[in-house]
Order: structure tokens, then sequence, then C-alpha cells
């Protein structure tokens, strides 16, 4: 599992330059190009976000305070082309990890990410926080408070697959499709004696009941 970054600033020439040579370092990136379409994904189970300040409405401020509402461990990387001590100080007070000036070094760019992944994540891109639990899909183990907790084979892809689709409604015939197998001709009750064994497991999972329907992971 590789690195995922969001970027937003609304020069599409930086944004995309800036995506491109982080894509050749094997990072996996997402370019936003103006303050409403990245506050639609504000929650986006990323790694890490670039920030400019200067942005199309609102600011990187506003943003910041938005993204650190879902996801207040969230490491940012300020850009802005103000050299301006104040929004230096503003964006470190707010909890920004990095903050840069523009015109800068894309080579220095991309090391200062480097090192706050590093430091944030200790090498461990494979983790994935969620809910209060930790899940190592290279290992393929479940932590809570540094505690494993043992999950059965279809427990473990049932909650992977909750997780790679946060914030989508599923229906059941799409579980049984993607996580037992489309030629699967058994009760469709397996997803739900499934699903109770894992809340028992995982209590603080936020899986909602979609009655007649199915399930999403908020």
């Amino acid at each position: 599992m590789k690195y995922r970054i969001n970027i937003i600033d609304d020069e599409k020439n930086l944004n995309d330059l800036v995506r491109t040579y982080l894509e050749k370092e094997g990072y996996i990136v997402y370019s936003f190009y103006t303050y409403e379409e990245a506050f639609l994904h504000k929650d986006d189970d990323v790694h890490l976000w670039i920030v400019d300040i200067m942005l199309d409405k609102n600011s990187g401020f506003d943003l910041l305070n938005e993204i650190k509402a879902c996801k207040p461990d969230m490491p940012i990387v300020f850009m802005s082309a103000r050299d301006q001590e104040f929004d230096r100080i503003i964006g470190l007070e707010k909890g920004c990890d990095e903050y840069i000036t523009k015109p800068f070094n894309i080579k220095e760019l991309i090391l200062r990410i480097h090192n706050v992944l590093k430091r944030v994540y200790k090498d461990d891109p494979a983790l994935i926080n969620i809910d209060g639990y930790a899940i190592d899909e290279e290992k393929r183990k479940v932590l809570f408070q540094n505690t494993e907790i043992e999950l059965t084979t279809k427990e473990y892809e049932l909650l992977l697959y909750f997780i790679k689709n946060k914030g989508l409604a599923i229906s059941r015939d799409q579980v049984l499709s993607k996580v037992w197998d489309e030629n699967y001709f058994g009760s469709d009750r397996v997803v739900d004696d499934t699903l109770r064994r894992l809340r028992k497991k995982m209590p603080d999972l936020n899986i909602k009941t979609i009655y007649g329907f199915g399930y999403r992971l908020d």
C-alpha cells in the first residue's frame, strides 16, 4: 500500500506539476482546483494534504479547520505565495506540519513531504486508522490500543471492504459478490451473521444498517 496525498491549489499548472513529481516518487495523488471541490473530500482516507493558503473561495486556513474536524491527526503541508511570518505562525498554531513559500524548489517540497510522512507514520503506510482501530494490511492485523483483535478471514475481508468503500451505501448483494464470490449460492444471512460478529469484536466501528438495503461505514 502506498502513501496517498490530496493537493488543493487553484493554480492548475503548479498543482499538476507537484502531482506529477510526487507520482514519480511513487505516491498516489489526487488534485483539486477549487475550495468547494476539496471541501467535499475533507474526510478522505489519505495520509497527507498539501494545501495552498490563497484559494478561490475561503482560505487554506478554513480548509485546515474542516479537515482537522474530521481527521484531527491528518498531517497538512501549507503552500503560500505570501512569505509572511504571521501566516506561518497561524499555520503552525492551527496544526500544519510544514509551511513552504512559493516559488519553491520542487525537490525541497518532496523532501519535506517525505519527512513529514516518515515522522507521522514511521514508514508504515500500510496502517489504516479508523474509529480508534488500526488495520495493518500487510500483516492482516487489527489492533485496538496495541492489542490485536482476532478476526476470521471473512470478518477481516468484510472489514476491509467497508473501509475501501467508506461513506458509500453497500447492498448485501454487493457484499456477497465482492467478499464471498459471485458464484456463492448460500443465504445472504451469512452477511448479517458475519457483520454481527464483527460488530461484537469491534463495537466502536461506525457501521450503519440501511434497512431494506444494506450498510454504510461512516
